[in-house]
């Protein structure tokens, strides 16, 4: 196991936090370009809405995807104080899923909402995701030297981290063994709570 810094990881958080916000930026551009193509193809003005649903809906749910992403990634940085090699790789994963987004987010605008290659990559991009956060999350806890002697992360975060994995995991499989379920599957999510829970049942 690789040797823990103890130095406040602030500058890791700043850049990891101005990638995020690039991130969701990039997110609205495409909607930003589709007001002058309906003006050159003499729409009305609420055709900027009402013929790019697909393309509003899937910047609302990344939106919503990067965003939660970011939640739990900047609270389990409040428990954080020091840094190791592989929180540091682990890390710049998790950043490039981020980066990766807006590119699988397109797609999901692009192409049908039953398209299984599309459904698969966008749920596996945030599984990727998912799965760095949750080894962050692991090094903080067992590794000396990383975690707040104050306030060092929790059981519980490591449950959720896991519980957030094996649920993505599920919709993933859904998702693409049935595409008619779609990206509703990330609804599963709201069993995180339920699922950290069941956890403890096997020793966690």
């Amino acid at each position: 196991m690789s040797r823990a810094i103890s130095r406040d990881p602030d500058r890791l958080v700043l850049f990891t936090d101005a990638v995020v916000a690039i991130a969701v930026t990039l997110l609205v551009l495409p909607l930003v370009d589709v007001v002058p193509e309906t003006v050159r193809g003499h729409g009305a003005s609420s055709e900027v809405i009402t013929e790019h649903k697909a393309q509003i809906y899937s910047f609302l749910l990344s939106f919503v995807v990067i965003i939660r992403l970011w939640l739990v990634h900047h609270r389990t940085f409040e428990h954080i104080r020091g840094y190791t090699r592989a929180l540091m790789l682990w890390n710049a994963g998790w950043v490039l899923a981020i980066v990766v987004l807006p590119f699988t987010t397109e797609m999901v605008a692009s192409y049908s909402a039953h398209d299984r290659f599309t459904i698969g990559f966008y749920i596996g991009n945030v599984l990727a995701a998912a799965v760095c956060q949750t080894l962050i999350t692991v090094i903080a806890y067992r590794t000396a030297g990383v975690a707040s002697e104050d306030d060092p992360p929790t059981a519980a975060a490591v449950r959720g981290g896991l519980s957030t994995v094996l649920l993505l995991i599920v919709a993933l499989a859904v998702g693409v063994a049935f595409p008619q379920v779609s990206y509703w599957g990330l609804l599963l999510l709201v069993l995180e709570p339920l699922v950290s829970r069941g956890w403890r049942f096997v020793g966690l």
